[in-house]
């Protein structure tokens, strides 16, 4: 044991220890010493009985004092032989009792340490009792998600960057054909100007969006909404591209459905984003339905695709921030992978939850979300 790490809580812990050894060995020698004589008297009294003449008797009192001392000295003996083998032993099982509770804290500290300092793969061996051991299986959780956080964080610098390169090198390219007199300066090159500056502005817009969810920040404007309003809208918003595809856009909408209390600008964009990722893996010829239908309390939105299916793995990742299912990166396969993570905080703003299922590649995939029925929510 070196001599930082017996200061440390090992040391304390050990010294600790040694304190109530000690304290208890003091105790018990004085309690000893201040009641030996007491009793000894009253065991002689009791053995030779109230009447005998040894209280008395010259000879007898000699005797009883020698008999004394020789007990004294034996009692002494006794509790320092007896007394240190308890010290020896109990000293030996404190060191190994306050390594046992000690390494495994130290270890948590040099992992926590290492984590601080970047090293997100760190992780320690459940040891100790049973609440330490915890303690480290809550500790490697927490690292784990630190270090799937940092991941996505530099994915999301990556995915960012991707984005921005290249409608800036698209710009700056133009820009410079212009200058130099290589590109004519018509109408044709600022309109692809301009388109790239709106896929700049939208990557800002989802950010932001982006941002604002995580913080939980999203204004809502709430008010009853009949779940066919909110279907239509989405409906009309996308059915131009639905048609421009081939792709067929049907809707399964009972007439009886209560009201929600919805943000209607929230749920449509929910309701958009569904659509146009249904929309982009499915094939022409294919089929999207949205489905809605509800029980006492609840109102379920289904919009379910026969596209490209979502592999098994993916699934539970889906809503996590800039987790993109096709890691090309090409303008046909996606924008920067927030929108699910933006559906998320706003279902979850209304008080619902959404979720992805496929059967796997080439079977399509079904995303439904959930919305609390208007009058559970006003307590009629």
């Amino acid at each position: 044991m070196t001599l930082s790490r017996f200061r440390g809580l090992y040391g304390r812990l050990f010294l600790a220890h040694v304190l109530v050894i000690v304290a208890g060995a003091v105790t018990l020698l004085a309690v000893t010493l201040l009641t030996a004589h007491t009793l000894h008297d009253r065991l002689m009294v009791a053995w030779l009985g109230p009447d005998a003449t040894w209280t008395t008797d010259p000879v007898m009192a000699e005797m009883e004092r020698a008999t004394n001392a020789v007990f004294e000295a034996a009692m002494i003996q006794a509790l320092v032989i007896s007394g240190g083998a308890a010290i020896g032993v109990a000293v030996a099982v404190s060191l190994v009792v306050s390594r046992r509770v000690a390494l495994p804290i130290q270890d948590l500290l040099r992992a926590s340490q290492r984590i601080a300092a970047g090293h997100y793969h760190e992780r320690v061996s459940p040891a100790g009792s049973e609440e330490l051991a915890a303690l480290a299986q809550q500790f490697n959780l927490m690292a784990e998600t630190l270090e799937h956080a940092e991941r996505r964080r530099v994915a999301l610098i990556g995915d960012v960057a991707h984005e921005l390169r290249t409608p800036l090198a698209t710009i700056e390219g133009y820009a410079e054909g212009v200058l130099d007199g290589v590109v004519t300066a018509n109408g044709e090159t600022w309109a692809l100007i301009l388109d790239e500056v709106g896929r700049l502005r939208r990557l800002v817009a989802d950010l932001q969006e982006l941002s604002r969810a995580e913080a939980r920040q999203l204004p809502l404007r709430l008010a009853p909404m009949a779940p066919a309003t909110l279907v239509d809208r989405a409906m009309a918003r996308l059915k131009p591209q639905f048609d421009d595809k081939g792709v067929a856009l049907t809707c399964t909408l009972p007439l009886d459905l209560p009201p929600a209390l919805a943000d209607a600008d929230r749920v449509a964009q929910v309701l958009i984003n569904l659509l146009g990722n249904a929309l982009q893996h499915t094939p022409a010829g294919g089929n999207v339905n949205i489905t809605v239908w509800t029980d006492v309390r609840t109102i379920w939105f289904q919009v379910r695709d026969t596209g490209s299916g979502i592999a098994a793995e993916h699934l539970p990742y889906l809503f996590e921030r800039f987790y993109r299912v096709d890691k090309s990166r090409t303008r046909t396969t996606g924008g920067t992978g927030v929108g699910l993570t933006i559906c998320k905080a706003l279902v979850e703003a209304h008080g619902g939850r959404i979720w992805g299922e496929s059967e796997g590649l080439g079977r399509g995939a079904t995303f439904t979300f959930t919305l609390p029925v208007h009058r559970c929510l006003i307590g009629t």
